[in-house]
């Protein structure tokens, strides 16, 4: 039996790495609580940490995301296991047994962030990151803000018999004879941050996702836009590398549709009128039209749509897109729309299609007795477990952060009462 690593009883366990994850393991163990933090990726940061600008206020991510590495790695009570999932559970609220299975990075913490070893590969793998639009080498960072900050290489890729990367290695930081480990740990509460992923939008049939270079998603934009990311910061169509003179955006893609998502993303209204702003800070005369349902900006969110709306290169059209269809010449997009405050359907070409898919929560690999909705969110209910940001319902990254330093209270609550009374 593997020798299980304990506080007393009193560690707190928190799935997910993204902001909710990293808000509930900071405040903790800031409070006192010794804390595992498990993350299956790479790197820790979720899907925020990808993002170019958070709306309303249009600021970069870099700076909080920095502060809180920093929070994290001067915090001796907190242990973060990244590539690592949770394979099993036992026990009982104040008391439970957490098996973790921590999958090997192939480099040591003797790496100095040198990149010799990816300049030696010789293989390329999709870059993850950037949703695929560029791509790695089989030894990569992950990011340029990358928390830990350390090269990992994807040994599925690799060559049989391949060692460039060791041989190109300096400083002897990359063994490619790891392996698994397995960590147990007792822990008194588990809070649930697993996030959300995008819904996938090839499923929508109607809309052209990857049929149409031209037709790219709402998150695939964001990585357009950002600085460190495949196109350098500039939004271009896929097909020619061009800028688009014309760009619509296609909200509800996939959300409240009984055949994909039956409930509404919360954000993605106000991701659109953000990614505008994108686009006209590169091309102040391009022409963006926004297709809707609703626009849902709820409270002071509703100020940031006035405001972009007043931009009048930006047009806001009632009416779900019922198909987008290409010109094969030009690779244009023909976007076929009821537009009902006019009353009729119409045809329009635009020379870049974004669809702003959905949230979907990821819950599938967590213990089975965790309550979900028949969504897929996690609810209240279960003794010792608490759900915290988008794995309960869609949320603007402020929101996660309150949701998260609400369930670590609750967690240090079940945490105290086995100190107490154990």
């Amino acid at each position: 039996m593997a020798d299980v690593e304990s506080s007393n009883g009193k560690s707190i366990l928190v799935i997910g790495g993204g902001v909710a994850g990293l808000t509930a393991a900071i405040e903790a163990a800031e409070a006192g609580c010794q804390v595992i933090l498990v993350e299956k990726s790479p790197f820790l940061g979720g899907r925020a940490v990808s993002f170019n600008l958070y709306f309303p206020k249009l600021c970069p991510p870099t700076c909080g995301f920095e502060i809180n590495f920093r929070r994290i790695k001067n915090n001796p009570r907190i242990t973060v296991l990244t590539q690592a999932e949770l394979t099993g559970l036992t026990g009982a609220a104040g008391n439970y047994e957490a098996i973790v299975k921590v999958a090997p990075r192939f480099v040591s913490d003797a790496c100095t962030l040198c990149g010799d070893c990816a300049k030696t590969c010789p293989v390329e793998r999709p870059d993850d990151f950037n949703f695929g639009l560029s791509k790695t080498r089989a030894a990569y960072l992950p990011h340029n803000m990358a928390y830990p900050a350390a090269y990992v290489i994807d040994r599925s890729v690799c060559p049989e018999g391949c060692k460039a990367c060791v041989e190109a290695c300096p400083y002897g930081a990359i063994d490619l004879n790891q392996g698994a480990r397995q960590r147990t740990f007792r822990v008194a509460s588990v809070v649930v941050a697993t996030g959300w992923a995008p819904y996938d939008a090839s499923k929508i049939t109607n809309l052209g996702f990857g049929r149409f270079p031209n037709v790219v998603t709402n998150v695939m934009l964001e990585r357009m836009a950002a600085v460190n990311g495949p196109t350098g910061g500039k939004i271009l169509r896929p097909s020619d590398g061009n800028e688009p003179a014309n760009v619509a955006f296609v909200q509800c893609a996939g959300s409240r549709d009984e055949n994909h998502l039956p409930y509404c993303s919360s954000v993605c209204c106000s991701a659109s009128l953000k990614h505008s702003t994108y686009i006209h800070s590169l091309y102040p005369d391009a022409q963006v039209t926004i297709f809707y349902i609703d626009v849902r900006t709820p409270g002071l969110l509703e100020e940031f749509r006035a405001k972009v709306a007043t931009n009048g290169h930006v047009k806001l059209v009632k009416g779900k897109v019922g198909k987008i269809g290409e010109d094969p010449q030009t690779h244009d997009l023909l976007v076929t729309v009821e537009d009902v405050l006019a009353g009729r359907k119409t045809t329009q070409r635009f020379g870049l299609v974004v669809l702003a898919t959905g949230m979907v929560p990821q819950t599938e690999r967590l213990p089975q007795g965790l309550p979900r909705d028949e969504f897929g969110f996690v609810t209240e209910g279960a003794p010792g477990f608490i759900g915290a940001g988008c794995v309960k319902r869609p949320e603007d990254v402020a929101s996660s952060v309150r949701d998260a330093t609400g369930a670590a209270l609750k967690a240090l609550q079940s945490a105290v009462r086995i100190a107490h009374h154990g």
